[in-house]
């Protein structure tokens, strides 16, 4: 089966951006126009600054319009390292951020009317008796946190959650969600289109110029600008060297079952599910009763042989119940992570900002994101440099040698993932 992805066959919104076409300036400029670079435009046009987003593909081409939609506070690294990378009040702070970051989310849909069909509850499941261990630590530091309505599920109350053979016991999460990632990222563009953005796509940034102001040259003309926002993330590659080196672009892969009758049944109460491996499986239900199940990860981004098969698999180690099913979509993408898995924000040079390596928790964080750098562009940035102050390295062995080393230093985590 070729890839082919679930969201771009149900996307609810026209095209209506096209390349650019000549020469033009601007107050601020951003490459990618992924939920990052959307919600940056976004919060910028509505503070009246003219803003200019470039796109080699089309909105949400990215991530954004592949991942598992699945929006959660926190990140991928948990409380107790991020305090000891930045201490106690200021891994508060990016708790509290994380909170926000769900509720603008869905405060944007709301307030734009986003057809993403967003739902509430969130499934953090342990397949093993640490795992379980580690979901009761991770409930006791969210009530230290102050967070309210997380609750352990077992037994019985697991099964009415969740029908599977397969779980121990499961977090549940009601701040956490889903949604169609893809037509809320169209959501966030067409919203800072209408507030006076201009988005190019199938327009290819080819060099970045720094001096009074900044210099973009693309194929079909030139942009101008005074400050320049850096969204690409997975897919920004090497247009910005001195970035290029502290993310990971890896490969995570999503599969779609035909509508099902009986994939309500599976999750009664609609939440999205995620186990506590490594290499995690994650899954929910769509709007139209199918089975989005997601995982694998490919270090070299090419997608694994008979992906549909491997998947459909895993589906039916967490469910028997779909035994008869088959797949209807297969797709993949890249996200960026870190070395520490925590968001990558910063300057270079005066008027030159970043935000990457999301480490797929970027669903809600990427829309937070963008409003930080647009507060930080208006002279406002305390609240990005919460997460600029995040210490950093490289990844080792350059764009050659980085991958393979990766792969080493997981292979630990994999094999812990069995055990």
């Amino acid at each position: 089966m070729a890839l082919s992805n679930y969201y771009e066959a149900t996307v609810k919104f026209p095209t209506t951006t096209a390349p650019l076409g000549g020469d033009i300036s601007c107050d601020v400029a951003i490459i990618g126009a992924g939920m990052t670079g959307c919600s940056a435009a976004l919060h910028l046009a509505e503070r009246g600054y003219r803003v200019v987003v470039l796109e080699a593909q089309h909105i949400g081409f990215g991530a954004s319009g592949r991942n598992g939609g699945q929006a959660l506070p926190g990140f991928a690294a948990d409380q107790t390292k991020i305090r000891r990378l930045i201490g106690q009040q200021a891994a508060k702070s990016l708790w509290d951020l994380s909170v926000e970051a769900v509720d603008l989310l869905h405060g944007q849909i709301a307030r734009f009317a986003i057809p993403c069909d967003p739902q509430r509850g969130y499934l953090h499941v342990a397949i093993k008796d640490r795992q379980v261990r580690e979901l009761q630590a991770w409930e006791q530091e969210l009530n230290e946190l102050g967070t309210p309505g997380f609750s352990l599920l077992r037994g019985a109350d697991l099964q009415s959650h969740l029908r599977s053979p397969r779980y121990k016991a499961a977090l549940y999460d009601p701040m956490a969600g889903h949604i169609h990632p893809l037509n809320y990222t169209l959501g966030l563009g067409h919203a800072a289109i209408a507030a006076g953005a201009r988005i190019f796509t199938g327009t290819r940034v080819t060099t970045i110029t720094e001096g009074k102001g900044v210099h973009l040259a693309t194929p079909q003309g030139g942009i101008t600008a005074e400050s320049l926002l850096l969204c690409g993330n997975a897919y920004l590659g090497a247009l910005s060297r001195p970035i290029a080196g502290y993310v990971m672009p890896v490969g995570t892969y999503i599969i779609a079952t035909e509508p099902r009758a009986d994939v309500p049944d599976l999750i009664p109460h609609n939440e999205a599910v995620a186990d506590l491996n490594f290499v995690l499986d994650y899954f929910r239900r769509s709007a139209d009763n199918r089975m989005l199940f997601g995982g694998r990860v490919s270090y070299s981004t090419l997608p694994p042989p008979n992906l549909a098969i491997s998947m459909l698999a895993r589906a039916r180690r967490a469910f028997p119940q779909l035994a008869d099913a088959h797949v209807d979509y297969v797709w993949g993408g890249n996200v960026a992570i870190t070395r520490n898995r925590l968001p990558h924000f910063g300057r270079l040079g005066r008027n030159i900002l970043f935000a990457q390596g999301f480490s797929g928790h970027g669903v809600a964080l990427t829309g937070l994101a963008g409003k930080l750098l647009a507060e930080a562009v208006a002279g406002q940035a305390e609240r990005f440099d919460i997460f600029a102050h995040i210490p950093h390295a490289r990844f080792p062995g350059g764009p050659m040698l980085r991958m393979p080393s990766l792969v080493l230093a997981t292979s630990w985590y994999r094999l812990r993932d069995r055990l």
